[in-house]
């Protein structure tokens, strides 16, 4: 694991033994999605600052992240949807119940082994890549394109009919597999 930035890879493992519980206690365990999915994938070149959670279970989770340590921040200037470890420079948040609004194969999530600490879960590279495509579709966030591109280059191995589909489904058939492999701020 040593890929990782020590602050992320610390992160990953209190995921792993926060899914650790939810599983003792006979819950699903929550999925890794956004940035964190996104800087896992690409062995921290992109790095992110919080970890994106899916889950239906939020309280369960909040609890396990409780049992380690974590805080929910208060006070002014302080996000309060989230939470903390006083150790670490990242946030933990549950963005959602689902993984893309039910979109995501869930077949295709991927188990990270991290030993004794646990098993983490994290949404597809092909479903972060096609998140990233329609995060960049909407207009708002044009950065997007630039990790997309770079986890498609990362991952060769992706499923393309799968992945061309996300892209469809994620930008509203604006962009496809292809857009991965031009640069639109030429086009």
């Amino acid at each position: 694991m040593s890929a990782y930035r020590p602050q992320f890879e610390a992160a990953l493992r209190m995921l792993a033994r926060a899914s650790k519980t939810m599983r003792k206690g006979g819950l699903s365990a929550p999925v890794l999605v956004g940035g964190g999915a996104v800087e896992l994938y690409s062995s921290s070149a992109i790095a992110t600052g919080d970890m994106d959670i899916a889950t239906p279970w939020q309280e369960e989770f909040e609890a396990a992240l409780r049992e380690q340590g974590f805080v929910r921040p208060s006070g002014a200037g302080q996000l309060t949807r989230g939470w903390v470890h006083p150790e670490l420079a990242m946030g933990f948040e549950v963005v959602s119940a689902t993984l893309l609004d039910g979109e995501a194969e869930r077949a295709r999530v991927r188990l990270i082994d991290f030993g004794s600490d646990g098993t983490l879960e994290v949404m597809a590279v092909e479903d972060i890549i096609a998140d990233r495509m329609g995060q960049y579709a909407s207009g708002s966030a044009h950065d997007m394109l630039r990790q997309a591109q770079a986890l498609f280059r990362l991952h060769p191995d992706a499923d393309l009919d799968y992945l061309d589909r996300r892209i469809r489904k994620e930008t509203c058939n604006d962009f496809g597999l292809e857009a991965l492999q031009t640069d639109l701020d030429r086009v």
